[in-house]
């Protein structure tokens, strides 16, 4: 394998169901050793487009290249999947059913003990590798079928809402996870309805509304092409500049202060000049980029 063969390659990929056209002629290129973002809003084509990726589907036209070779069986334990819908046994001891997946990944019953031991020791989850899933909190739960996805150490990680039911501290600690294997040279895939999050992990994204793709690139690419200019304003007395419908588009109140969008072709050396003049007690005034989360409402909305 070459080092610039991408991780992952779709050409032209689409699967329809009956009538219902989940995926349409979607291309996208993931490369090795970064977080990709594959977003978009419920129904939108994202977990029928992991399943093909994955193998579960096979598409009706295009295909599915994994480091530059067609997808198939044979490559199966380089991919880790942790789908969105749970699949622990829940009267199953942790332990032995971190073993189980293991084997089931290639891996001897000491391998499989080693590497569960040292997940479960990372992720907190120690002292309950005697317990069956049931006596578990959902967040726990999630953190075990992540171990599942992981443990045999494959190259790519697709994680489907990897942030479902985990409370901020944990949430926290995942993040700090998959920025480690990154930076150990794994390549993650990330589909999530959490922008925040996204916008903190992923070096590239892919949007996708309607089962077609509406928007793709690296996070700076997308921020600055986004066409949207605002500014964190805090200020006193500022109200009749903010209405002026030739300087600003538009106010959102964040807290102890508001992000103003500048109206098209305003400049905001204009704005501040006005707010002083006026009389406004200005403590921030600062350009700002448009959020992940901004930019997915609106092209969603545009959709």
């Amino acid at each position: 394998m070459k080092a610039n063969t991408p991780a992952l390659v779709l050409e032209g990929v689409s699967k329809s169901f009956d009538e219902f056209v989940a995926v349409r002629d979607l291309s996208l290129v993931v490369r090795p050793g970064t977080i990709y973002g594959l977003l978009g809003p419920n129904g939108a084509g994202k977990t029928t487009t992991i399943r093909m990726i994955v193998n579960i589907i096979a598409p009706d036209a295009g295909r599915v290249l994994l480091y530059g070779q067609p997808m198939g069986e044979r490559l199966m334990d380089r991919i880790g999947y942790l789908p969105e819908e749970r699949g622990l046994y829940k009267k199953m001891r942790i332990g032995e059913q971190l073993r189980f997946f293991g084997e089931l990944k290639g891996l001897t019953p000491k391998q499989a003990d080693e590497r569960a031991s040292g997940w479960l020791d990372r992720l907190k989850l120690s002292e309950w590798r005697a317990k069956k899933t049931d006596e578990l909190s959902k967040g726990m739960q999630q953190k075990i079928q992540f171990i599942t996805a992981v443990m045999h150490e494959p190259d790519l990680l697709i994680l489907d809402e990897v942030f479902s039911g985990l409370d901020p501290v944990n949430a926290e600690l995942m993040i700090e996870v998959l920025h480690e294997l990154k930076a150990a040279g794994r390549t993650i895939i990330l589909s999530t309805h959490q922008m925040e999050q996204a916008e903190r992990l992923c070096d590239d994204i892919c949007l996708i509304n309607k089962s077609r793709k509406v928007l793709e690139g690296s996070l700076r690419e997308v921020k600055s092409g986004a066409g949207r200019r605002a500014v964190a304003l805090r200020a006193e007395n500022a109200n009749g500049v903010l209405e002026d419908r030739r300087l600003v588009a538009g106010v959102k109140n964040l807290g102890d202060y508001s992000e103003v969008v500048l109206a098209e072709g305003a400049d905001e050396q204009e704005v501040l000049r006005r707010l002083v003049e006026g009389g406004a007690k200005v403590t921030r005034f600062e350009s700002v980029e448009p959020s992940l989360h901004d930019i997915f409402i609106q092209k969603v909305s545009e959709g």
